[in-house]
């Protein structure tokens, strides 16, 4: 049995992953700004942070893992220059929180995984990417990835080895991507967002589960690891992969100076894609549950 300390552990991907570890029979400490309301069980412990007065190192000793998922979403909201500094600012002082913490403890965990995201390789029509590709982007959320990273990268120094799950769009039923794309097809309204050409290096949830389980017990996995199916697809074929599941047609776009118009800098997100490989994954024979996207789908919306 492992012990297994996540800070983000109540959030979208940090529930599920604290879900599964705790059905595998692994101890679970969350992070969390505030126990007041949180009730520990059997298997899951709430451990104060980011607060004054609060000493989390204290109950973090001897944990075999820290997985940090802390950070505001990108998702919630139109991308303005306030709430820009916000997704950044979360990110690094959370990381940094994370690395004194590791840093104070006498028995070091053996890894810390670090969430991030392919934004890291910029936007590209043409290019695909792998965890070879040294280069980052130049956008917004490749300088965001860049900074996280490399505030993660300081636990190195403290011999612990490093993987930074470079997250692609993370399928679920209720949460995330998904149910915001599918709201225009239930509405007998969906079809291409912008030119439908841009790549969806898409992945579903229990993959990211999976990946970042598989990571933690693969000793030989560190750096950036691409946490996406290995079979990305060109939006158009996303779309209608969609509408066929749920049974909607696929005909109205959405042009995409509309949609630059509402979400602002946010539209990069789904207006502009990169074809990514989870090639590291691959290697060390990760066994993905769901590579092809008309079974994760299925699988997710079978009785939408």
């Amino acid at each position: 049995m492992m012990k297994i300390a996540i800070a983000g552990g109540s959030g979208f991907i940090g529930s599920a992953l604290a879900n599964q570890l705790t059905a595998n029979g692994h101890s679970v400490l969350i992070l969390t700004r505030n126990n007041d309301n949180k009730q520990d069980t059997k298997n899951v412990t709430f451990v104060e942070w980011l607060k004054e007065g609060s000493t989390p190192e204290k109950e973090l000793a001897r944990i075999d893992a820290f997985v940090n998922l802390a950070g505001e979403s990108l998702n919630s909201g139109r991308w303005t220059e306030k709430r820009k500094r916000r997704i950044l600012k979360s990110r690094i002082d959370a990381t940094k929180e994370a690395i004194a913490i590791l840093h104070k403890l006498d028995q070091k965990p053996e890894i810390l995984i670090n969430a991030s995201a392919i934004g890291y390789y910029g936007t590209s029509f043409k290019q695909t990417f792998t965890e070879q590709n040294k280069e980052s982007g130049d956008d917004f959320l490749a300088e965001v990835v860049k900074s996280w990273e490399a505030e993660a990268s300081h636990a190195i120094t403290d011999n612990i080895r490093v993987a930074y799950m470079r997250f692609g769009m993370v399928l679920d039923d209720n949460e995330g991507a998904l149910n915001q794309m599918m709201i225009p097809f239930k509405l007998f309204a969906g079809g291409p967002l912008g030119t439908g050409k841009q790549w969806i290096s898409w992945v579903h949830i229990d993959d990211v589960i999976g990946s970042i389980i598989f990571t933690i017990e693969n000793n030989k996995l560190s750096g950036p690891v691409n946490v996406t199916a290995p079979t990305p697809v060109q939006m158009n074929e996303f779309g209608r992969k969609l509408a066929d599941v749920i049974n909607r047609p696929y005909w109205l776009p959405s042009p995409s100076i509309a949609l630059k118009t509402v979400l602002g800098d946010m539209s990069v997100l789904v207006l502009e894609g990169q074809r990514v490989i989870p090639e590291k994954l691959q290697h060390h024979q990760y066994p993905f549950q769901f590579p092809e996207l008309e079974g994760a789908l299925k699988n997710l919306l079978s009785e939408s």
